[in-house]
């Protein structure tokens, strides 16, 4: 699949973690922008909105969940896969109902994120289509 027309926006506060992560997708072919909180996240969106966004769940300041919140409520087509750590399932469970696509828990397996962002990369362009 090609993977260069993703927009993919990776949020977290944990800036070794987060460039890490954005290494290695570059390594797959996936050019990912990161923000390191919710305000840095919300401010990405609007300048150019992604269709994936990787967002953890805990953050100082504005939390995950309140950022998919925001997301969701202007750009609904946006498919946002959370990260929680361990114990922190409840978190993922809520954002699920607040739209999320889907959650995943610390630490990644690098091969099984991909393969959710394809499919979460998919229905946003089903979404889109859509309009």
């Amino acid at each position: 699949m090609d993977r260069s027309p993703w927009k993919v926006l990776l949020v977290d506060d944990e800036q070794q973690f987060v460039s890490t992560l954005a290494e290695r997708l570059e390594l797959r072919g996936i050019a990912a922008r990161v923000a390191y909180n919710g305000d840095q996240a919300l401010e990405a969106v609007e300048i150019d909105t992604p269709n994936i966004i990787v967002l953890d769940v805990i953050m100082p300041g504005m939390k995950g969940l309140e950022v998919l919140r925001h997301v969701k409520a202007k750009h609904p087509e946006v498919q946002v896969i959370l990260l929680t750590g361990q114990g922190a399932t409840r978190d993922g469970i809520e954002g699920m109902r607040l739209g999320a696509f889907d959650y995943m828990i610390k630490p990644l397996d690098i091969e099984a994120l991909v393969e959710k962002m394809e499919e979460a990369y998919n229905v946003a362009l089903q979404a889109r289509n859509m309009e």
